[in-house]
């Protein structure tokens, strides 16, 4: 099944052995020049790569405090050393994000500290190399930037935000990746991560209205383009063409048809993932943000709500306001413009499971729990909604909100071990720009301590599901999970447990119509 060993399911986690350079063989394909172009980075390795790679880290340095208080302010502690679920799953050294941190930290010492520039060897100093070069590509794409190393550092260090800053300098003279930089290009010229057009995102939402009509009776709609709607859905692309996130997609229709809310989603900005967080640029970010913020003016809708997207929701929530005005106007007329225009009453942005949650607390949402008897679920808080962003506007409310609407629509709920959950959760293994066949290795091994947590539960209650509020982590364990000896299907949307257990009866017209179609016959 796999060309390369899968790591064995353990039953406790143990420190792993030392394998050094163990996944040094590992990197993505490099970008072409036109997804590098297209993104405003050169389109090939600059001759004075060098030089370059030098300046644009001392530019970050200038730019964000943080960056240079991250590259001195590691101590060796060792706290950090066994969370990361990539040592975990591949014993290699340099995946420690301690390790993977002065990867770039050695560079940062030997040409912006005196006693890098004049005691190299004294302070762990080196030069910035071809070699250097290519084990940056390596393992800075060995990280999924999902922060949980961040929890448990005393001194806050994100390698995450470490990670985005070498991705951006290798970006910057030429060195990018293929998957995320080909992905934004599509954003930035057709407005979504499929390069999906609008005639065909139009056929596509049709065909969803027919199968609820043929499941429910009920004519739930999929509106796009539709100019004066309340709300204005932006979700994952992945919600238009892959299961199990069709589904949940299909879920946030039946609760908006169900809550008599008018909505629509919009073909010019018909993508809720921003890749430009995985590779540091904030450039493209605002680029992809303003897209956003550009459909809701066009459509003059009130509300926006973003669908199951784990980064997309951090994006939202950390960063509209101040990349693209969403939420917070300022000086900029197009911000302020939709400030003026948003309905102030409800959250800017506010998240699917929020507004869902909302009506099945008024009781507006008529749910019959026993539809999804059949089903034992679990949940897993994905790592950009658990560490990068919060709901409900009270703390630890992107713990509770998710699992409240499981347990609405679900009978037989179980959480996984304390320590994999909540702040603490293990990635899916594929997040930060690693979705790609050619990291499947790291990615299979990356699960592994999600693996193990899953099927802890999966052999002590039964469980027969595991529920997600991110497009990454359904498509990554929609994977992965066969290696594991579990069953592809097992992971679902948390909507399409809504969508499931939602009752929708169908209005007299929609009888009115079946009784003419027969007529007709």
């Amino acid at each position: 099944m796999a060309d390369f060993q899968i790591p064995e399911l353990r039953e406790y986690p143990t420190i792993p052995k030392l394998e050094e350079g163990a996944t040094a063989h590992l990197s993505p394909f490099i970008a072409k020049p036109d997804h590098q172009e297209a993104l405003g980075f050169p389109g090939e390795l600059v001759e004075n790569w060098e030089q370059k790679a030098i300046e644009e880290m001392g530019d970050l340095l200038n730019k964000y405090r943080s960056f240079r208080v991250y590259m001195d302010a590691c101590v060796k502690c060792g706290s950090c050393t066994d969370k990361c679920h990539y040592f975990q799953g591949t014993n290699d050294p340099k995946n420690m994000p301690v390790a993977r941190q002065d990867l770039l930290r050695s560079v940062y010492r030997r040409y912006f500290t005196l006693p890098g520039k004049y005691f190299p060897k004294l302070v762990g100093a080196r030069d910035l190399t071809r070699e250097v070069l290519d084990e940056w590509y390596s393992y800075f794409h060995q990280c999924s930037q999902c922060r949980r190393c961040s929890v448990f550092c005393p001194y806050g260090i994100d390698t995450a935000e470490i990670s985005m800053a070498a991705r951006e300098i290798m970006d910057r003279i030429g060195h990018g990746q293929k998957y995320c930089n080909e992905i934004l290009g599509k954003v930035h010229k057709v407005g979504n991560n499929l390069g999906l057009p609008a005639p065909a995102l139009e056929s596509t939402l049709e065909s969803f209205e027919e199968e609820i009509f043929e499941d429910t009776g009920a004519k739930v709609k999929l509106p796009l383009d539709v100019k004066g709607a309340d709300v204005l859905l932006i979700t994952p692309s992945a919600d238009f063409f892959a299961e199990p996130h069709i589904d949940g997609l299909m879920g946030y229709a039946k609760v908006f048809h169900a809550a008599g809310v008018s909505w629509t989603l919009s073909s010019y900005a018909s993508e809720g993932a921003n890749f430009s967080m995985f590779i540091g640029s904030y450039a493209n970010l605002k680029r992809a943000a303003e897209r956003i913020r550009d459909a809701a003016i066009e459509l003059g809708v009130k509300r926006i709500i973003v669908g199951e997207c784990g980064h997309a929701w951090r994006v939202a929530y950390s960063f509209w306001n101040t990349v693209a005005g969403i939420g917070s106007g300022g000086n900029d007329p197009y911000a302020k413009k939709l400030q003026d225009q948003l309905d102030h009453s409800y959250p800017i942005p506010q998240h699917i499971c929020e507004f869902t949650w909302g009506y099945i607390q008024e009781g507006k949402l008529n749910l019959d729990p026993s539809e999804n008897d059949w089903r034992t679920l679990t949940f897993h808080d994905s790592c950009n909604v658990a560490r990068g962003s919060g709901m409900g506007g009270y703390p630890g409310g992107q713990f509770d909100i998710p699992r409240n609407v499981i347990k609405a629509v679900c009978n037989n709920f179980v959480d996984m071990d304390p320590d994999t959950i909540h702040e603490k959760t293990f990635c899916c293994g594929g997040g930060g720009g690693l979705l790609t066949d050619d990291l499947m290795e790291i990615r299979v091994k990356g699960a592994l301590p999600r693996m193990e947590a899953l099927k802890a539960v999966v052999d002590e209650h039964k469980v027969t599901n595991l529920a997600a509020i991110c497009a990454i982590c359904k498509s990554q364990f929609t994977k992965v999970l066969p290696y594991y000896n579990m069953p592809m299907d097992m992971i679902v949307s948390v909507h399409q447990l809504v969508s499931d257990a939602i009752i929708l009866e169908p209005s007299p017209d929609d009888d009115d119509e079946d009784d003419e179609d027969s007529q007709d016959d």
